[in-house]
C-alpha cells in the first residue's frame, strides 16, 4: 500500500474511531440475587429496541437492560418478590408496579414490579422517559414470562372499613 493511501487509511481510522467507540459503550450495571433465574432470561431475550425515544445499550450484568445515552431507564431482573408495602402500588396492563418517588427531586423514579417471581425494577429519569412508556413496553413481557405470585395491588380504601350510615 502506498505511503499516502495508508496516511490516508490512518487519519479516517482515527476520524471514525471516536464516534464507533460512542455507539459501542456499555453500561456498567450489578446483577439480581436472582438473575440466573430463566423467566429473567426469556425477559431479557425479548426487550424492546427501544423505549419512550431512547436506544438500547448493551450493559455488562446478566438480566439487565439499559436505554438511552446517557442511560436514562436501568432495568434489573432477578431481584426478591417484595412483600407487603406503603410505597403507591399501581396497575398497569396486568402488571402491578410499586413506585418510590423518593428521589423525584433529581427527576428519578424506581419502579418495581409486585407480585411477581422474581421481581424486576426499572429506575428511570423522568425527564427523559415516561413511566408509563416503560410499564407498556415491559408489561407484556413481564406478564407472559414472570410468573404471578398471586399477589395484587390495594389501596388503603380496600382495607379501611366503611362508615356505617
Amino acid at each position: 500500500m502506498p505511503r499516502s493511501s495508508r496516511s490516508l487509511a490512518l487519519v479516517a481510522a482515527l476520524v471514525l474511531l471516536p464516534g464507533l467507540a460512542a455507539c459501542s459503550t456499555t453500561v456498567a450495571m450489578e446483577p439480581a440475587k436472582q438473575a440466573n433465574d430463566p423467566a429473567c432470561a426469556a425477559v431479557i431475550s425479548r426487550l424492546p429496541d427501544q423505549i419512550s425515544g431512547q436506544q438500547r445499550r448493551w450493559t455488562d450484568a446478566q438480566s439487565t437492560g439499559a436505554w438511552g445515552d446517557p442511560a436514562a431507564i436501568l432495568m434489573t431482573c432477578g431481584l426478591e418478590t417484595p412483600g407487603p408495602s406503603t410505597l403507591p402500588c399501581r396497575p398497569f396492563d396486568g402488571v402491578d408496579w410499586l413506585v418510590d418517588e423518593s428521589q423525584a427531586d433529581q427527576n428519578r423514579y424506581t419502579l418495581t414490579t409486585f407480585g411477581r417471581s422474581p421481581a424486576i425494577q426499572v429506575y428511570l429519569d423522568y425527564e427523559e422517559a415516561s413511566s408509563a412508556d416503560v410499564a407498556q413496553a415491559l408489561g407484556p413481557l413481564i406478564s407472559q414470562y414472570l410468573p404471578s405470585t398471586g399477589a395484587v395491588c390495594t389501596s388503603a380504601s380496600d382495607t379501611t372499613p366503611s362508615p356505617t350510615p
